[in-house]
Formats: C-alpha cells, sequence, structure tokens
C-alpha cells in the first residue's frame, strides 16, 4: 500500500475541505447571527452550510468565503421565509398609533450575546458582534422582509457586491441596490445610535437600578428617553411614563445582579438564589435609555451558559429589578 490510492485522496482532499471551511465559520455564524437573531439557528445555518459545501463541486470557485457567505445567506433567506409563512411577527410589526401601550410581544427578544465588563474578548464573540449589532438594532432588522434583510446584512455589514447578492433574493443587481436602500432606511429611522462611552452607558444603568430599587418615579423618568420602549419575552410597554410605572413597582426577586456587557452594550443579568431571572439589554442614547430589551423566559434562560455571571452584587435594598413589569 502506497497510502495514495483515490480513496487517501478523497480523504485528503475533505480534510482540506473542512479545514478552509473553519476558517469561515466564526465569519459564517455571524452573518447567520445577523440574519436570524437565534444563536442556534445560526449555528443551524452554518452546518448546513458546511453540507452543501461537502457535496459541492468547487474546483471553479476561486474565492471560497465569497461563496459561502451567498450559500449561508440563501440558507438563512429560506429559514426567514419560513418564519413568514408561519405568520411570525417581529415586535415593532404595528405602528405606534396601531399598538397598545402594553401587551404580549409578537416575537420573542433576539438572542443576547454576554461578555464579562472585565474579561478578555473572545475571538469569536467579537466576529458576532463586529459593527455593534446590538439587541435593539436586531429587532429593527426583525422587521425587515426576508430580501431586505440579506441585502442589508450582506451589504452593509459585511461588504458583500450587489452583483453578488442579486442571484440569492432573484433580483437585477439594480433592484438588490434598493433593497439594501428602503432596509437602510428603515434602520436609521427606528435603531437609535447608542452612546460609544461604555463608562457612561454603565452610570446611566446605576442610575435607573438604584431608581427602580427605591421606587422613584422621578428619577427613573430622569433616566429615560420620552419614546422607551422595554422589550421583553412578556410584554411590550412604550413610553416613559408606562416603563417608569412597571419598574418602580417591580417585584423584590433578584437579590443579585451581575452587570454584564449584551452584545457589546451596557446590560445586567439578575439572579435570585443563584438562578437566572433576568437578561437585560439597555441601549443607551445621548445619556437616556431609549430601550430595554429583556430575557425572561425560564426555557431560554436554561439554555443560557449564565453560571460564571452568578457571583453578582447583592442587592441590600427592599426593593429590586424584576424581569417583569406590571402595569396598571
Amino acid at each position: 500500500m502506497d497510502g495514495h490510492g483515490p480513496q487517501d485522496q478523497a480523504t485528503r482532499d475533505d480534510e482540506y475541505l473542512a479545514r478552509r471551511f473553519e476558517e469561515h465559520r466564526s465569519h459564517l455564524r455571524a452573518v447567520s447571527y445577523r440574519m436570524l437573531g437565534s444563536l442556534s439557528e445560526a449555528d443551524d445555518a452554518v452546518q448546513e452550510a458546511w453540507l452543501r459545501l461537502s457535496r459541492a463541486d468547487t474546483s471553479g470557485v476561486g474565492n471560497l468565503g465569497g461563496w459561502l457567505t451567498t450559500v449561508v445567506g440563501r440558507v438563512c433567506l429560506d429559514m426567514l421565509r419560513s418564519r413568514a409563512a408561519r405568520r411570525e411577527q417581529p415586535l415593532e410589526a404595528h405602528p405606534r398609533g396601531d399598538a397598545p401601550h402594553a401587551g404580549p410581544p409578537a416575537h420573542r427578544v433576539p438572542d443576547p450575546v454576554l461578555s464579562d465588563v472585565d474579561g478578555p474578548p473572545d475571538p469569536e464573540q467579537q466576529a458576532l458582534l463586529a459593527d455593534s449589532v446590538g439587541l435593539a438594532l436586531m429587532v429593527v432588522l426583525d422587521t425587515l422582509s426576508p430580501a431586505e434583510r440579506l441585502a442589508f446584512v450582506l451589504h452593509d455589514t459585511f461588504g458583500l457586491p450587489f452583483e453578488e447578492i442579486a442571484p440569492v433574493v432573484d433580483r437585477t443587481p439594480a433592484a438588490a441596490r434598493q433593497l439594501a436602500s428602503r432596509a437602510r432606511r428603515r434602520v436609521r429611522g427606528a435603531a437609535p445610535e447608542p452612546d460609544p462611552d461604555l463608562a457612561r452607558q454603565r452610570e446611566v444603568v446605576d442610575a435607573f437600578l438604584a431608581a427602580a430599587r427605591g421606587g422613584d418615579l422621578q428619577a427613573l423618568v430622569s433616566v429615560l428617553h420620552p419614546d422607551v420602549v422595554l422589550r421583553s419575552d412578556t410584554a411590550l410597554v412604550r413610553g416613559a411614563h408606562d416603563v417608569s410605572r412597571g419598574a418602580s413597582t417591580f417585584s423584590p426577586l433578584a437579590d443579585s445582579v451581575r452587570p454584564v456587557l449584551v452584545n457589546g452594550a451596557a446590560g445586567i443579568v439578575a439572579f435570585r438564589e443563584g438562578r437566572p431571572l433576568s437578561v437585560v439589554a439597555f441601549t443607551i442614547t445621548g445619556g437616556l435609555v431609549t430601550a430595554l430589551d429583556i430575557v425572561n423566559s425560564p426555557e431560554r434562560l436554561a439554555g443560557m451558559d449564565l453560571t460564571e455571571f452568578a457571583d453578582g452584587e447583592r442587592v441590600t435594598d427592599d426593593a429590586s429589578p424584576d424581569d417583569t413589569p406590571r402595569t396598571q
């Protein structure tokens, strides 16, 4: 046996292809996360991209990274269209005048990406969060049509030319450009640009928490934007009055709060007796809270690895922030 038979060559080719794919995995996961807002679905999309690569003849592919990006984009597009077929609606699907001030959300808050405020940056998280993909922006992306979202994400975030995007969405390059332009206008009009200073963000969050614990309605209103929106797995609340009223009556469930970075911005994880109660992401613009995005579903929290954040700051006040507001 000389070790150079057809089967050995095929094995070497497969191993080479697998190594090349791994070089692009973090990038593909970042594309999928922006497209889907779900870490588990992003992993599914990346796996499907690998399966398609393993079955394809790529001998004529000069840019494997670009080829894989379009493949995973097409996979995500199919997944988004499947959601639409199931008639799932994003949180912000209704115009302000048509939606109640509070009520059950029509779509869950996107999956957050958590990191320690003092820990070293994780390369995979850095890839996921390149270009500052906050949860508020992810919610806005969820309001776009599947084709708009793909054109915007692939072009504006990852620099793919419209000539390569067009076949994925079955449009001409000019039409793909229009999709991205339309999406860009909606994103700019609906997603507030967060303050870049993390220290200032943390000051605002600390002021919010202190006011919520003390039931100080006036102090709460002072750190909230008039049009603030609170989105959680169980409620949707708009406006400083309703958000502050709910926050000031939070139940005293959390006995510790751990400051974290949520998608690169200031946030917290709240615990009770070591059990996670909620993950809260704050969007702060101009020194005011413009959005709170809260994951508080027990099922979702159980699927998140939050053990490294369990050693939080003890809450000594009589009242502390819970994950679900009670509107009156």
